[in-house]
């Protein structure tokens, strides 16, 4: 450990129910640092950034911080000592304004007994200035964008003085022009002084913004060094285990039936004259900021909007689809970006979960629901989607990020659709998890279904779709495709310099 060094770890050890959770991680953070902290779901990040924070103690090894080895942590302590973790969920009050989230704890801290409103707006106005994000305080939280939510939090940081920010997940549910924002202000906090250990599962974030990488499998610290020694490749290697080769996805639509046809359509002031088709067998890509209408775009085709412009066909026919129960009998499946709050019954168990779209094909005598018909279904999806779990009747929010994905596919795979509608289909999934979805994606192509990417996640859309439309304010405002198709012309259509025709 040098002078320079803020936090250290030494030899730290935890387990868990006989599951060796970290296994002798060593590392130092350095002040004034961005330092990347990488690992697949399971590898240990969460269990050491537990650690740090004092909500786990470790059962052995040694962590110091600020050069005073703490042989107990609290997460009062902690904090004091500058220290300030950011979860995904930001822990913020959402029935509180922003100036509320902002001034409640130094408020505390301070044991008054009344609240002193100029005070607590003073505070606030401070806070935001840091960054240098002007926001109203008197909004409600949860009326908040994700990505002003996160201000919020990282303002709240650095109220306490905070000289080490752990961002777990942070570009998460952000568009590429929030993440470019959260660099900025990272980079603003880096010049302060303050350093930033940053958790990602999407490495080229983290090639952008890591001046050190630190890479954790299976408990144990496998790989340490500058940025510049490490690429997406080896980066996903090292995290995994694995070599993933990255093809790109090609489609003829020669002799190929069109599964979905979209002419016109429109949903109040979301979306307008949207029109595309979709050929059997085809992966079309649809990509555009936030407002840009493309998840309205999506519960539209499902129902959860109807549109109120247009027509929807599927396998030649008008639908009309003003409902979810419409949607699947048109044979429409849709995949929701947000799978813990609307797409799995987190409590229920992963059997019930698959199962519950398509109860009225699994009844036997009497209309009762024939139990081993449930059981076979079960067996078939996770067999052919590669889920792992050692019980079936395990509620879901028991299994990783990337199995309750595919507990979602199964879902509503089982309805024999025959058109996919998937919005950030990997969204919160580690790179192996990812890899294992975009493969059975393009092998659901090849067996003649339709599917349709919703992603901002860019080397997503090029490595697996033949073609992607780019909506701007609610319409299709340009198409990429064939040889065009690269991460460079995507974000030069989403920053307006690109395409201005087209629309598929």
């Amino acid at each position: 450990m040098t002078q320079d060094t803020f936090l250290a770890l030494r030899d730290v050890d935890k387990w868990f129910a006989g599951v060796h959770a970290l296994n002798k991680v060593s590392l130092d953070i350095r002040r004034g640092e961005i330092c990347c902290l990488a690992g697949e779901n399971g590898s240990g990040k969460s269990t050491l950034i537990k650690v740090v924070a004092g909500v786990v103690r470790p059962d052995g090894g040694t962590v110091a911080i600020d050069g005073v080895q703490r042989p107990s942590l609290h997460p009062i302590d902690v904090i004091h000592a500058g220290v300030q973790v950011i979860y995904q969920d930001f822990s913020l009050f959402p029935n509180l304004t922003v100036a509320e989230n902002l001034a409640l704890p130094t408020q505390l801290d301070q044991r008054r007994r009344l609240v002193r409103w100029k005070e607590v707006r003073g505070i606030a106005s401070r806070a935001l200035d840091q960054i240098g994000v002007a926001m109203d305080l008197e909004q409600p939280v949860e009326r908040l964008p994700v990505a002003d939510k996160q201000l919020v939090a990282i303002a709240r940081a650095l109220l306490h003085d905070a000289r080490l920010v752990i961002l777990d997940e942070p570009t998460t549910a952000l568009t590429q022009r929030e993440v470019s924002r959260l660099f900025e202000i990272i980079k603003r906090m880096q010049a302060r002084g303050i350093s930033a250990l940053f958790v990602s599962h999407k490495l080229r974030e983290v090639l952008e913004i890591s001046e050190r990488i630190i890479v954790l499998r299976n408990g144990q610290k496998v790989s340490e060094g500058p940025v510049a020694e490490y690429d997406e490749r080896k980066i996903a290697r090292l995290m995994t285990g694995r070599e993933f080769a990255g093809h790109t996805f090609t489609f003829d639509p020669a002799g190929k039936p069109r599964v979905l046809e979209v002419s016109g359509l429109g949903y109040r002031d979301r979306f307008r004259d949207v029109s595309f088709d979709l050929h059997a067998g085809e992966i079309l890509g649809i990509t555009g900021l936030l407002g840009s209408g493309r998840t309205e775009l999506a519960l539209s085709l499902f129902g959860v909007k109807p549109h109120d412009r247009g027509t929807i066909e599927v396998d030649g026919v008008e639908r009309r689809i003003d409902s979810i129960r419409s949607a699947v009998r048109a044979g429409i499946a849709y995949v929701p970006e947000d799978r813990v709050s609307e797409g799995l019954f987190l409590s229920q168990s992963i059997t019930r979960n698959m199962s519950v779209s398509v109860l009225s094909q699994l009844r036997g005598r009497g209309g009762l629901v024939d139990f081993a018909k449930v059981a076979a279904l079960v067996r078939r999806w996770i067999q052919a989607l590669g889920i792992a779990t050692p019980d079936p009747e395990l509620p879901v929010q028991s299994l990783s990020g990337g199995n309750q994905q595919r507990v979602v596919l199964a879902r509503w795979l089982s309805t024999r659709a025959r058109v996919l509608v998937l919005n950030g289909p990997t969204v919160g999934v580690d790179i192996g998890s990812k890899a294992d979805i975009h493969a059975k994606l393009k092998e659901l192509a090849a067996q003649g279904l339709g599917i349709v990417v919703i992603s901002d996640d860019l080397p997503e859309l090029v490595q697996n779709c033949n073609r992607v439309l780019v909506l701007e304010r609610g319409r299709v405002v340009g198409t990429i495709e064939g040889g065009e198709l690269t991460d460079a012309a995507l974000t030069r259509a989403l920053s307006g310099n690109g395409l201005r025709a087209g629309g598929g």
